[in-house]
């Protein structure tokens, strides 16, 4: 099958079965598409399309979002993760808007944090009707399985064999429709598991459906056994609140707020018998886990009650008292936002 009747072929499928009525397909514009691509790194398009319509509600425009405190940026993510990438958007948003207008270069886009070549193809591409090539997760399986190319994709030579595919199929006209095309085809047909290969309008061609290896593309990554994290996160409750901590700005959960954390639990006693925390009532929750990309993080809450004022909390802000209503304008990690809503309920 050669480029153009690549093209045509996935043009018309698009044209019968795309998706058009995605929150960011609506009154497109560079803005909506950038943080669309974001949030779609690594996230489900269903566990976006809450996030993406409550955030641009919240900043509608590259000005309010740049001119927002951090703080508010990381609370409309909370939940979403991989929370590095709601830093990156508002770095890049506040040079943006220095700038006074949004990058229209693939030079300009990919030097924003944040910003990778597949991400500022797809913006060039959906936004501005660029002719760019993309290679997002989806667009990898499509073309490995086509071509079948056998490596794992994160490797410097497949990657660049792939991005090389990608870039001769890659139209000059209704670019904007191919990219989604492409993006959708992956995400609908040709899944990671039990993709509907008859229902493909690249089928004959494909090497990978012609030789019955579908299974086999794209080749996966050597997977190791991920190491595992003990911690102890103290839950320490006043009355209607709770002491939280501001984690610093960079690594695990960077930004947020979070409960103060240990290595077990006697270090957590004994840092309250240290900073004169009378201990009325404590409790253990059952462990839980929680992983990341690599590794496992296994933590057990542990609830103390106290009258204690507290007057060692810093005066810079990073350690505070919040109480339920407030809690909830804060940015937090999934876990620690349903261990606090979990404890409050139990209240």
């Amino acid at each position: 099958m050669n480029p153009a009747t690549f093209q045509q072929n996935v043009l018309a499928w698009f044209d019968q079965h795309g998706r058009k009525d995605l929150p960011w397909q609506q009154n497109i514009s560079p803005y909506r598409v950038w943080l669309s691509e974001i949030m779609l790194q690594q996230t489900q398009v269903a566990t976006v399309i809450p996030y993406f319509q409550a955030f641009i509600a919240k900043f509608p425009d590259v000005d309010s979002l740049a001119s927002a405190p951090v703080d508010e940026v990381l609370q409309m993510w909370s939940g979403l993760g991989y929370y590095a990438r709601a830093r990156n958007l508002h770095k890049a948003a506040q040079l943006i808007d220095k700038k006074g207008r949004f990058p229209d270069t693939l030079d300009e886009l990919t030097a924003l944090p944040g910003i990778g070549l597949s991400t500022a193809g797809a913006i060039l591409s959906i936004a501005f009707n660029k002719s760019h090539p993309i290679l997002d997760g989806n667009v990898k399986r499509v073309l490995a399985r086509y071509k079948a190319i056998a490596g794992w994709a994160g490797n410097s030579q497949v990657s660049k064999q792939l991005w090389e595919i990608s870039a001769n199929l890659t139209p000059d006209m209704r670019v904007t429709d191919y990219t989604q095309a492409m993006m959708d085809l992956g995400a609908t047909v040709c899944t990671r598991s039990k993709p509907a290969c008859r229902s493909c309008p690249l089928a004959t061609a494909c090497l990978a459906w012609k030789t019955d290896t579908v299974a086999d593309f794209p080749t996966r990554r050597m997977t190791k056994k991920l190491p595992v994290k003990q911690l102890v996160f103290l839950l320490l409750h006043n009355n209607q609140q709770v002491m939280l901590e501001k984690r610093p700005p960079i690594g695990i959960w960077g930004g947020l707020w979070s409960l103060p954390e240990f290595t077990n639990e006697n270090d957590a006693l004994n840092w309250c018998i240290l900073n004169n925390i009378a201990i009325d009532y404590r409790k253990s929750y059952n462990k839980q886990r929680h992983t990341f990309s690599h590794y496992h993080l296994d933590y057990t809450p542990l609830v103390i009650e106290t009258n204690s004022t507290m007057d060692f909390i810093q005066e810079d802000g990073r350690v505070n008292w919040y109480n339920i209503q407030q809690i909830k304008q804060l940015g937090l990690s999934a876990p620690i936002k349903l261990l606090l809503q979990q404890h409050f309920k139990g209240e």
